[in-house]
Parts: C-alpha cells; structure tokens; sequence
C-alpha cells in the first residue's frame, strides 16, 4: 500500500473519531421547564456526554433512589464509586440503552459476582 493511501485511511478515521466526540453538556440540558430529569428516560448517551461531576451526582441519586427502594440505610463508599465506574463504561459501550438498564446490568453482574441470589 502506497504511503498516500496509508495517510488518507488514517485521516479519514481521524475525522470519523472527531466527529463523533462531542463536548460534554451540563446534566441540566436534560431538565424539563421546571428543572426536573426523567430519570427513568435518560439515556446512556445523554450520562456518557456529560461531564465526569454530573454523571457523579446522577449515579449517586441512582444509588440513593435503588437503596431507598431496598429499605437499605449504609453506603458504602468504595463500592459505590467502583459501581458507578461499571454504569459509566458499561454506558459508554451501550449508548443507546437507558441509564437505569446499565444499572440493572451492572448490578446483576455484581450479584453473581457476590454470590447474592434474588428472591
């Protein structure tokens, strides 16, 4: 292959990169009029393209809302920081999934792994 052809592939997948990064957006774009996100309806795009602070305070508010849904009081700091890790790569991969299917992914993945059997 010609040095030429070698060039214009690497160019050519470097403008294919290019156009698919984007500039993260505040996690508020996605509020409605009254500041509210549907968090049952946010995607893993909208998470995986905001930035790395609000995809924090959003997988944290996840990890509240699933423990309150538990009647489970503890956080555990360390694993809740290695969880959210797992929802953000698992979104990253899976764009066109809903956050809260990365979360059940990744939390059933966890179970198995912890030998935690559901009723």
């Amino acid at each position: 292959m010609s040095v030429r052809i070698l060039a214009a592939a690497g160019f050519t997948m470097l403008l294919g990169a290019a156009a698919q990064a984007q500039s993260p957006v505040s996690l508020a774009s996605y509020a409605d009029k009254d500041g509210f996100i549907d968090v049952q309806a946010l995607t893993c795009a909208q998470l995986a393209n905001t930035y790395q602070e609000d995809a924090d305070a959003l997988t944290t508010w996840y990890a509240g809302w699933y423990n309150g849904l538990a009647k489970k009081h503890a956080f555990n700091v360390t694993r809740g920081k290695d969880l959210e890790h797992q929802i953000i790569v698992y979104c990253q991969a899976n764009q066109s999934k809903k956050v809260i299917e990365a979360i059940a992914v990744v939390f059933k993945d966890e179970r198995a792994k912890l030998g935690i059997k559901m009723k």
